[in-house]
């Protein structure tokens, strides 16, 4: 077990070889729609009543959308359902390439907790995931792409085998389908360039990553593999965002808080893209998630980096 001074050292020293981001390059082309974003964004965050567990018509009607928006790009589109407490719920998945045998998974969750609309936690990430399909579906890729939009995300479900995702990745280990990786887009769409708008949990960190909470994070665990590395290194190549890089134990506060998580729970390489969540946006969890705080156009650059890292991953 590693003590705090050695887990200290230890993050330093992989700050130190690759927290510093290119510079965002502003002339580089740009693939994301930034219409097509709000337009998803609006959807998912408008509706009459939460998106939460407790309003599982309001989830379908979310699901449907997103099945919807899926069918327009994917070879197959279907629903994962499967029951808790008496209730069905739904994960989303389409896929392109299905004449390929090695598979990435693109996911995000698209419920909430409590009654608020979510839009940073999580319909930013969803409206990513769609975006996704539409640009990857463009491309002649070595791999299966699988977008997934996951239900029960949030408490009471989270860490516990009642989250879409962990549904979704026993599914994949039970089958033996050969996962290259997967990325989890967790809250992409806040930033803030005031000084101190950005926290940690241990305080030190602020020293290399800065007090702004203007940047995006790929944030993974140690001995996550090859997929991780590349993921991360090719989205700071492309630089087209301020791209941190943050890799520790697991059981590092914040580094295993979303879907991606279950992956690992099945020895898969997964990573999350995110805006460190509440270390940042202070509308976590609260009736102040709302659309009208979102930047579209750097969460757009966040979706074209991970679109450009995915079509050279090898």
């Amino acid at each position: 077990m590693l003590n705090r001074l050695n887990l200290i050292l230890i993050i330093i020293l992989e700050i130190s070889q690759f927290s510093c981001a290119k510079r965002s390059n502003s002339n580089q082309e740009k693939f994301s729609d930034t219409l097509r974003l709000e337009i998803d964004l609006r959807f998912i965050t408008s509706t009459l009543k939460s998106r939460n567990f407790q309003h599982p018509e309001t989830l379908n009607q979310v699901a449907d959308y997103i099945f919807s928006e899926l069918s327009i790009n994917c070879d197959t589109v279907y629903f994962q359902n499967f029951e808790v407490n008496g209730t069905v719920y739904k994960n989303v998945i389409g896929s392109i390439g299905l004449d390929k045998s090695d598979r990435i998974v693109i996911g995000a969750h698209y419920d909430v907790a409590g009654e608020q609309e979510g839009a940073d936690d999580n319909a930013s990430g969803v409206a990513g995931v769609l975006e996704l399909s539409r640009l990857l579906a463009k491309e002649a890729l070595k791999y299966r792409i699988d977008f997934v939009a996951y239900a029960l995300e949030e408490p009471p479900f989270f860490r516990t085998e009642n989250m879409g995702s962990h549904i979704h990745a026993k599914s994949l280990f039970e089958k033996k389908v050969n996962i290259i990786g997967m990325i989890c887009l967790e809250m992409i769409g806040y930033y803030n360039d005031e000084p101190n708008s950005q926290s940690y949990p241990i305080g030190f960190l602020k020293l290399f990553y800065g007090n702004k909470g203007n940047f995006i994070t790929v944030v993974q665990k140690f001995n996550n593999g090859k997929f991780g590395r590349q993921i991360r290194n090719l989205m700071k190549k492309a630089g087209l965002i301020k791209t941190k890089s943050f890799r520790a134990p697991a059981f590092f506060p914040g580094v295993d808080f979303s879907d991606h998580q279950n992956y690992w729970k099945f020895g898969y390489n997964a990573v999350m893209i995110t805006n460190t969540s509440f270390y940042r946006n202070q509308n976590y969890h609260t009736r102040a998630d709302r659309f009208e705080t979102l930047d579209i156009q750097r969460m757009a650059r966040v979706i074209d980096e991970v679109f450009l890292a995915i079509i050279k991953v090898r």
